[in-house]
């Protein structure tokens, strides 16, 4: 009898799954039956950008924190795929920042040359996984929204892919519901433009607390104060930036933070991160963490050790992300398709352990690069994924690093080699501060673009 297996997202992880699944099959192999539950109305995840904020026209919850201009934070070259090049996909090396339209046709790329949609059940979202002891499969309740249908089906392993930055983290501060401007959460804010000559908090040092604050500087905001928790983000940002103490209260439209200083604002923006939310999980099956680079209870980061026929996908902090998803996917498969065994429980809780226990030891950001360098390249051993050179993107990483502290708002405009083809990128023809266009046909433009056609 066919194994069924369902993936619950067809995100970046989600489709590294069925790629995984698409690449064994070509191979010969024969594979379960796939199902893939996605709640949106096309492929991609966080990069499947939307206008809607809050609910969408079905009342589902809305899934995307995708805002317009959205450029990669991180150089292209430590996410490309081994298998599938941008150089393949575009037929020529590109920049090594590209906005999110670029990534998202790139992501699209590998799964529709694979030939998996069908496999998508799209406007689907899970509603219930419980698991049946006696028949040892899970049952699996979704909700078809364009035929307002729900049903039940069995399945023998359910692989967890939405992804853990989609629920926002959303803390209160004395004040909010008095104040005379917008407050929001990063997983609402879309257009940088709504902030143009606008005087902005953010609150948080994350990525998307500097990303957001430097969207919001290009586009013409007045100015862009950042109220850190525990320290600075610290990067040589421009004049009109600011960064202070935690916010404490806020009366009318001005700020007070914890050093006694007061600034008045327009907008305040909370980048203060996500959960991992599961709410369609029982709590047996649901996985329980803060976003870290080692969770408890994921045996290699992939295998819920409590009932290894669930799985979870891309549930780590992370700094390698698209190929390292490949990575937990490729494992995935091989121990849904038995060429891999598992340990008892205790040896994977040990073996967990000892993981975390290294985490714990990291002192900073180049500890942490290489410690989930370390892990991708140990998944990876154990399948047919293509090895690539993890040292490599280690140390492009670690430049990355450099270049942003050394130039926050021009970072993105360096250009790095691919760890894939060995070939080097070219600059994009526009500075990052001086593009407005973040679409695909602008980016893959040749030649630097005058000042008057800006």
């Amino acid at each position: 009898m066919t194994l069924r297996v369902a993936i619950i997202g067809a995100g970046p992880s989600g489709m590294a799954q069925m790629r995984a699944f698409q690449s064994a099959a070509a191979k010969g192999a024969e594979i379960p039956e796939i199902v893939c539950f996605e709640r949106q109305e096309d492929w991609g995840g966080l990069w499947n950008y939307t206008w809607r904020t809050g609910l969408d026209e079905y009342g589902e919850p809305i899934h995307g924190s995708m805002y317009r201009y959205l450029w990669s934070n991180g150089p292209k070259e430590c996410l490309e795929f081994a298998d599938y090049t941008f150089e393949e996909h575009f037929g020529k090396p590109i920049a090594s920042y590209p906005p999110r339209a670029v990534i998202w046709d790139y992501i699209k790329g590998r799964v529709e040359k694979a030939n998996v949609r069908p496999w998508v059940r799209f406007r689907t979202p899970v509603r219930s996984v419980e698991f049946d002891e006696e028949s040892q499969t899970f049952l699996v309740t979704a909700h078809d929204l364009k035929n307002d249908v729900v049903s039940t089906e069995e399945f023998d392993y359910v692989i967890v892919a939405n992804g853990h930055f989609s629920t926002p983290n959303v803390p209160e501060f004395p004040g909010f519901e008095t104040f005379g401007g917008r407050v929001l959460h990063a997983h609402d804010f879309r257009d940088a433009l709504e902030f143009k000559d606008k005087d902005i908090l953010i609150i948080g040092t994350s990525y998307s607390a500097e990303d957001i604050g430097s969207q919001c500087y290009k586009y013409g905001c007045k100015s862009v104060t950042v109220s850190h928790r525990t320290n600075p983000i610290g990067f040589d940002w421009p004049d009109n930036w600011a960064e202070v103490p935690l916010l404490t209260k806020v009366e009318g439209n001005t700020a007070w933070f914890k050093d006694g200083s007061s600034r008045d604002v327009d907008a305040i923006i909370l980048c203060t991160g996500y959960q991992h939310h599961f709410p369609f999980l029982t709590d047996d099956l649901r996985l329980k963490t803060a976003n870290r680079l080692w969770p408890l209870g994921l045996y290699n980061g992939v295998v819920w050790e409590e009932n290894p026929r669930l799985m979870y996908l891309g549930m780590q902090d992370q700094f390698y992300t698209f190929n390292m998803f490949d990575a937990q996917a490729w494992y995935a498969r091989d121990v849904i398709m038995g060429r891999l065994d598992l340990p008892s429980r205790d040896e994977m809780k040990a073996d967990s352990q000892a993981w975390r226990d290294r985490e714990e030891g990291l002192k900073d950001d180049h500890d942490m690069i290489w410690f989930q360098g370390d892990y991708t390249a140990h998944l990876i051993e154990m399948t047919d994924y293509p090895m690539f050179d993890i040292e490599g993107v280690n140390k492009t990483f670690e430049e990355w690093e450099h270049d942003k502290a050394h130039d926050i708002m021009g970072y993105r405009n360096k250009s790095y080699r691919s760890l894939m083809t060995g070939n080097m990128s070219p600059a994009h023809h526009t500075p990052w501060l001086d593009e407005l266009d973040d679409s695909l046909e602008a980016y893959l433009q040749t030649g630097l673009k005058s000042s008057a056609a800006e």
